[in-house]
């Protein structure tokens, strides 16, 4: 059907609805945003919207509220002590945690309702085991410290698993921590850098903790300290390998395959279970004979943490013999 012409200065004229909506049709999508694009941006007022002013402030309390730190800000993160035992419910098995493997929980043969019921205890037991879920901004606050040690060593009947990991050491590839932790009381340095290195040592270093090294050689059947570094970076993975003549020359031959250099298998699970928060941290572990963490340290030792670690290897030393 024809349309019904309209005369140019009538049509400039007559703005209603039914003009509107007949030119919008009329029109493409290309004039359409040409015309949008030829809109200036900086025409609107205000670019963004102001936060309201909650309550009036002077000049005075102005100043000294914005010095006061908010409870509630991540700057002000305190480490507190262990409440109670870290680690996993299970015993560590050789062979565990490779990063080979990716296991994953089978729901087959469950209906639709059991498998639903099985995923939803399974995330509740996540949430609900994990300890250091609620300890934020590691970094800013002595050093990395994410907690304060447990000045006791926790009851044997009370004590968590220590995991398996699985990496190469100065004697072996392949190697795994269980095999050599089971049946001796272990003192584990856990770190992934030089900086946490040097944190570790502030706990077990030979010119810093004498009376520990005494311990140690006063029962070598009974008590040992185990490294375990932790570069999943291949570069430096690499870096360190190429090096380990120069470690083995600094440790003594039955020490050899107490250092590890575990690469995969330390899963976001793990670091939040035994609490390597940090990665650039050093944890110190007090494992007894079966694998359980009796006591753990993080970050620079401060205190009386030193002694309360010799003080435990020192009552597990005389249970073990």
């Amino acid at each position: 059907m024809l349309q019904p012409r309209i005369a140019t200065p009538l049509r400039r004229k007559l703005v209603d609805v039914s003009s509107i909506c007949f030119s919008y049709q009329t029109r493409t999508p290309r004039t359409i945003a040409k015309q949008i694009s030829i809109r200036s941006f900086t025409s609107a007022r205000r670019l963004y919207r102001p936060l309201p002013d909650l309550k009036p402030t002077s000049p005075k309390s102005s100043s000294t509220e914005s010095t006061t730190p908010d409870p509630k800000d991540d700057d002000v993160f305190v480490p507190k002590p262990l409440g109670r035992p870290i680690g996993f419910r299970d015993p560590p098995r050789a062979g565990e945690n490779t990063g080979t493997i990716n296991v994953k929980k089978d729901y087959s043969g469950m209906t639709f309702k059991e498998r639903n019921l099985s995923k939803r205890q399974d995330l509740v037991e996540k949430w609900g085991t994990n300890y250091f879920r609620d300890f934020k901004n590691i970094r800013k606050y002595r050093s990395g410290k994410t907690f304060m040690a447990n000045p006791r060593i926790f009851k044997k009947e009370a004590a968590m698993y220590f995991p398996n990991l699985h990496g190469d050491t100065l004697a072996q590839k392949g190697a795994d921590t269980t095999d050599v932790l089971k049946g001796m009381v272990s003192v584990v340095n856990v770190y992934s850098s030089q900086w946490g290195e040097a944190q570790a040592q502030t706990f077990t270093g030979k010119k810093v903790n004498v009376a520990l090294h005494q311990l140690l050689a006063q029962s070598p059947h009974v008590v040992q300290m185990v490294d375990v570094n932790i570069e999943e970076n291949s570069l430096k993975a690499w870096i360190i390998a190429l090096f380990q003549w120069r470690l083995r020359r600094m440790k003594p031959r039955e020490d050899w395959g107490k250092y590890f250099v575990v690469r995969k298998g330390v899963s976001a699970k793990i670091r939040e279970t035994i609490g390597l928060l940090n990665g650039r941290v050093g944890y110190v572990y007090l494992v007894d004979q079966d694998c359980k963490i009796r006591w753990a340290g993080s970050g620079n030792a401060e205190g009386s943490e030193m002694d309360d670690l010799n003080r435990g290897v020192g009552k597990l030393v005389a249970e073990a013999t």
